[in-house]
């Protein structure tokens, strides 16, 4: 591999500089994805597509010099596979048209047959034989609880209030629920890394809407769980992990300790008590907050030094957003940013150490 920084900051192995890469790269702020999207014909219908997915992996790094792609996809994939019924409408986001409200279809539910998720694993081959060596290709999933928030409550929501009226009345038929996503994701992932991805991420989107006590049971045990049932190496390389649980501050000392080679912070996380947290157990990736994209690029650029200042030289951090980007981000702003990762990071980590 031409470029494996991301895979050695996981692992905290010194790099010449801060590896980056953009949660949500290929998507719609980018022309190019809005033409193979409308070739395509719908959202679903671009992800079902191995060779499409694969070129929508691949038009970010023709743009800016990331040092990681991530294979075009979604999270609710799983849950689709499990015979929910999944759908998008524009401007309202997924639906599944069978949300798990009933005992008897919950005691019902089961890991997914992987040969339905084939064209995930084709879009990998694919992707990285188009990357060539370029840079690595990630792999990912949703937590169990983040697709068990969709699995229940049938759509998005902004409280999650079936999930945790669920969980409160029912905790059982959460807990049944999760227990079959953890083994779900567990296996997607491990095959994902059978078909060539080189590193893996479980997105907790939604962990951070537990309440205090909950997330341990309900969120990070399952997350755990997963994460300790994940092939390590494949093609003669350590495969790292990633666990990011966005709104995940109150736990993050747990969250170190869940067997994750690296977790993700978002923007609201302080990236030196993150480190002094972190105590160089695990990697940080974050945390740039996306909405900061739509200043000028001059602003872009000092926000992204800042960020880095915080997170300091020491090995151990890979530049992200501290969520996905957001529609009609100016592509300009994308280039600033990554350009002055590189940059920046280059000189933090080549200045000579201060006198003792």
């Amino acid at each position: 591999m031409r470029n494996d920084t991301l895979l050695r900051a996981l692992l905290r192995e010194p790099t010449e500089y801060t590896p980056v890469w953009l949660m949500r790269q290929a998507g719609r702020y980018l022309p190019e994805y809005n033409a193979t999207r409308a070739k395509a014909g719908s959202f679903l219908a671009l992800a079902k597509n191995p060779t499409l997915a694969a070129e929508v992996t691949l038009q970010p790094l023709e743009r800016f010099a990331l040092d990681a792609a991530i294979v075009f996809s979604d999270i609710l994939t799983v849950p689709d596979a499990m015979g929910l019924g999944l759908g998008f409408t524009e401007g309202e986001g997924p639906k599944f048209e069978r949300p798990l409200r009933e005992e008897r279809e919950i005691r019902k539910l089961a890991p997914p047959d992987l040969r339905k998720l084939e064209y995930v694993f084709g879009a990998i081959r694919e992707s990285r034989s188009g990357l060539g060596g370029r840079v690595p290709l990630i792999g990912f999933s949703g937590s169990p609880f983040t697709l068990a928030c969709y699995m229940v409550e049938g759509t998005g929501s902004d409280d999650w209030r079936t999930v945790k009226a669920m969980r409160h009345s029912r905790p059982d038929l959460l807990h049944a629920i999760l227990k079959v996503n953890a083994r779900a994701v567990t296996d997607y992932l491990n095959a994902q890394i059978e078909a060539g991805a080189q590193a893996v991420m479980v997105f907790d989107t939604w962990g951070g809407a537990l309440a205090f006590d909950d997330y341990e049971p309900f969120s990070l045990a399952y997350s755990r769980e997963v994460l300790k049932a994940l092939k390590k190496e494949h093609e003669g390389r350590r495969v790292p992990s990633v666990l990011f649980t966005k709104g995940g501050n109150p736990w993050l000392g747990a969250i170190a300790a869940s067997g994750a080679d690296a977790i993700g912070l978002d923007w609201t996380s302080d990236p030196r008590e993150a480190r002094r947290i972190a105590a160089g157990r695990v990697a940080l990736q974050g945390n740039f907050d996306p909405a900061a994209l739509f200043a000028p690029a001059d602003a872009v650029r000092a926000e992204a030094r800042r960020v880095l200042d915080r997170f300091g030289p020491a090995p151990g951090h890979v530049f992200n957003l501290g969520h996905g980007i957001l529609q009609k981000t100016p592509i300009d702003s994308v280039s600033a940013l990554v350009d002055e990762v590189r940059a920046y990071s280059r000189k933090m980590r080549s200045a000579p150490a201060p006198a003792a």
